[in-house]
C-alpha cells in the first residue's frame, strides 16, 4: 500500500496535509522516486507506475504542472546548490503558493522557501 509509511511522517506534517484543501506534488518528485527505485535506493512494493496510480489517485493528490513559470523561478533561486530537480521542486511550491514537506536539509537554506517548509 502506498501509504504504509504515513505514520512515519511527523505528526505536524500529517495534520497539515490531512486538512489541506489541495495536496499537490511536482512531477519531478515522481521522477526522483522512479529513479531511486530503478537504481535500488528505494524499494516499492510494485512498479513505479502502479505505485503512483495507487498513491496519487485515491488520495486526491494533484500533479502540479511543470511550466515556464516554474522553470524560470527555479533558475532564479538563490545559489544554495545546483541540483536542478531540487530547485524545480522548490520553485513548484513557490509558484503554486504551497507548503513544502521535505527531509532534504539543504531546502531550509533557501531563503525563498524558509516560511513554506514544514518543520
Amino acid at each position: 500500500m502506498a501509504t504504509q509509511d504515513w505514520k512515519k511522517f511527523p505528526a505536524a506534517w500529517r495534520e497539515e496535509i490531512e486538512t489541506a484543501e489541495i495536496v499537490g506534488i511536482s512531477p519531478i518528485s515522481c521522477y526522483e522516486i522512479a529513479l531511486a527505485q530503478e537504481r535500488g535506493r528505494l524499494e516499492l512494493p510494485c512498479a513505479a507506475e502502479e505505485w503512483f496510480r495507487d498513491a496519487l489517485e485515491p488520495m486526491d493528490i494533484v500533479l502540479l504542472p511543470l511550466n515556464a513559470e516554474v522553470a524560470c523561478k527555479a533558475v532564479a533561486l538563490s545559489a544554495v546548490h545546483k541540483d536542478p530537480f531540487d530547485r524545480l521542486i522548490i520553485a513548484t511550491a513557490l509558484v503554486y503558493d504551497g507548503r513544502l514537506a521535505s527531509v532534504d536539509g539543504l531546502f531550509s537554506l533557501y531563503p525563498e522557501i524558509k516560511d513554506r517548509l514544514f518543520v
